[in-house]
């Protein structure tokens, strides 16, 4: 065993750090993660056994959270105290049927984030409840569950941030409601640019000042609106000779909105758009419009939806008429998923899938190494793409109750939204006068062998 590393496991067996700065060390030493945790399995010591609450590392009121946590601000002191009551946490997005695993990774790592900084906040115990905003029916988010869901945010006075959502259309009903108050919202997973600015061509009249009715901003999201996604879509298909376009969407707003700026981009770039239609998530089939889209022999398939309105089974159709060597096919972040992978099948190989980001697979260096295997243990499987983005949200909401040390709605929005130097999984970032990232990135996978491939980073046309 390397001798430093044999000291640093040492110090964690005494007590003498935790394991949050166990890893940071061993990052500023160069060690990586693997290594570190191959050495507490052989000493006997599992990665959980040391939490923030309980080591002596973190038994301070205040301390540097660069010395108590891997992920946030390492300038904003932590407060562990929990003598001013509690603070509750909420969230919603949908967790039954295609989005169990997806709203479930989402939950795990919010439950994973607050108990890396002991639940506790500001001198507050911190609490969560995770709501699903999808009904059983459908499986998917319902607008009267998500009402329902923000409502009773609103009326817990012990609430003061909502975590969500992951449909953009379901944030379009929560908005409004929290923004009366007001209350944070911010949402890991939303990548509607309606929700946050005016984007011509690709947003609706009157978005997004008309889910402000106070006028003032309380929503914020950590992941790429999709002009971004759509526009660098777009500057990938004609950099590589796709330069006539048919365009499918799922009638959603996110499927519509990524839709129309893959659209309105592709022509920018000089591309044909030979069709522009929804689909209806619930046919049987799709071998007409397949065969109908066939006989225009487009040179791209692009499909704006979520993994749950069935575009697994629309891949299935298209391919039956148009073999991968005649047609390629783009998907954006709502088909980022396994669902989708097993939805499509073989007719899923080949496909190019986004997602606005770094999917967990692909996170690099030693903080991103170490929250992936700690999320593998705790699920049995790789972490959905979101999870990483709602650990990272509740720990930006976590940090602004530290600032604010008091139960104020208004204060602890106004301190989440200006979030700056937040060190995540992938890198530091902060939030734009809309509420988005100001680093976005958007990842290109293709479907290989049943799994995500890296192909690279993608961006948008810069004029």
């Amino acid at each position: 065993m390397d001798p430093r590393v044999e000291k640093l496991v040492q110090a964690f067996q005494t007590g003498a750090i935790d394991r949050r700065a166990l890893i940071i060390r061993a990052a500023a030493l160069g060690l990586s993660a693997a290594a570190v945790s191959s050495a507490l399995r052989t000493a006997g010591v599992a990665a959980q056994d040391a939490s923030p609450a309980a080591s002596p590392a973190a038994s301070p009121a205040a301390s540097p959270v660069g010395e108590a946590t891997l992920v946030g601000n390492p300038n904003i002191p932590h407060i562990t105290d929990t003598s001013k009551g509690v603070i509750k946490f909420y969230s919603s997005w949908p967790m039954i049927a295609g989005n169990e695993q997806i709203g479930g990774d989402m939950r795990e790592a919010v439950v994973m984030a607050l108990e890396d900084y002991g639940n506790a906040a500001g001198g507050f115990a911190l609490e969560y409840e995770a709501l699903d905003d999808a009904i059983a029916s459908t499986g998917n988010w319902d607008a009267g569950r998500e009402s329902e869901n923000a409502n009773t945010a609103v009326n817990d006075p012990d609430a003061m941030v909502y975590l969500g959502t992951y449909n953009s259309g379901a944030a379009a009903i929560s908005i409004p409601i929290l923004n009366a108050v007001p209350m944070a919202m911010i949402s890991p997973a939303n990548t509607y640019a309606g929700l946050t600015q005016a984007v011509e061509g690709v947003t609706e009249p009157g978005e997004p000042d008309k889910y402000y009715p106070s006028g003032e901003r309380n929503y914020m999201r950590n992941t790429v609106a999709d002009h971004i996604q759509g526009g660098a879509q777009a500057n990938w298909s004609v950099e590589n000779g796709l330069t006539s376009a048919y365009i499918l969407h799922d009638n959603e707003l996110y499927g519509r909105g990524v839709a129309a700026a893959y659209q309105l981009y592709f022509q920018q770039l000089g591309g044909e758009v030979l069709g522009f239609e929804g689909y209806q998530r619930d046919a049987p089939d799709y071998l007409a419009l397949a065969t109908s889209i066939a006989d225009r022999a487009p040179s791209v398939v692009y499909v704006g939806a979520v993994n749950t309105n069935n575009p697994g089974k629309l891949v299935q159709d298209l391919r039956s008429v148009m073999p991968p060597d005649q047609v390629t096919i783009v998907l954006p972040d709502g088909c980022f998923s396994q669902g989708f992978i097993d939805a499509a099948a073989d007719a899923g190989e080949g496909c190019y899938v986004t997602f606005g980001g770094v999917p967990p697979a692909y996170l690099e260096g030693a903080l991103g190494e170490e929250w992936v295997t700690r999320m593998e243990e705790r699920l049995g499987h790789l972490p959905d793409a979101y999870a990483t983005y709602s650990y990272e949200a509740a720990i930006i909401a976590i940090q602004a109750i530290d600032q604010v040390q008091e139960k104020d709605r208004a204060a602890i929005l106004d301190t989440m939204f200006a979030t700056q130097g937040f060190v995540g999984l992938s890198g530091t970032y902060g939030f734009t006068e809309t509420g988005d990232p100001d680093k976005p990135s958007v990842f290109l996978s293709q479907i290989q062998d049943g799994q995500f491939v890296e192909v690279g980073y993608i961006n948008p046309p810069t004029a």
